[in-house]
């Protein structure tokens, strides 16, 4: 089971099925992932339900027009699978799109993108990239 693959391809489904959120269940590695991209605008906002404390619900962004534009997110790809761990130092954290894009990297710092992790000079596992 690839909890953070099947979270990926729900964000990706969604929003190419123009879905205006999702329900997914709660893990903490599931939470880091998903205060990146809220930070980074690529989803609009989750939240973690009172009712049932294992549920999560995410409201995909979309474009919008203005001056308040959301990006939609045209790719996310899992890195590090269950079957093929990718790790690497901060001299070596790869910038999609030539720094556009965005890397989540888990480390012992705990879930962080790359470009903090290469400002605080971390390595670790790489967990996805989106643009």
């Amino acid at each position: 089971m690839d909890s953070i693959g099947d979270l990926l391809t729900q964000i990706r489904n969604a929003s190419s099925a123009g879905l205006p959120s999702i329900n997914t269940s709660y893990s903490k590695m599931r939470v880091g992932l998903l205060k990146i991209l809220k930070a980074n605008h690529y989803i609009a906002d989750f939240v973690v339900s009172k009712e049932s404390p294992f549920r999560i619900e995410i409201v995909v962004a979309y474009e919008k027009d203005g001056a308040n534009a959301l990006p939609k997110i045209a790719h996310i790809k899992r890195i590090s699978k269950p079957g093929r761990r990718v790790y690497v130092n901060h001299l070596n954290i790869p910038r999609p799109l030539r720094g556009i894009g965005l890397v989540v990297i888990s480390t012992p710092q705990g879930v962080i993108s790359g470009r903090d992790a290469f400002k605080q000079h971390l390595g670790g596992e790489l967990i996805c990239e989106v643009w």
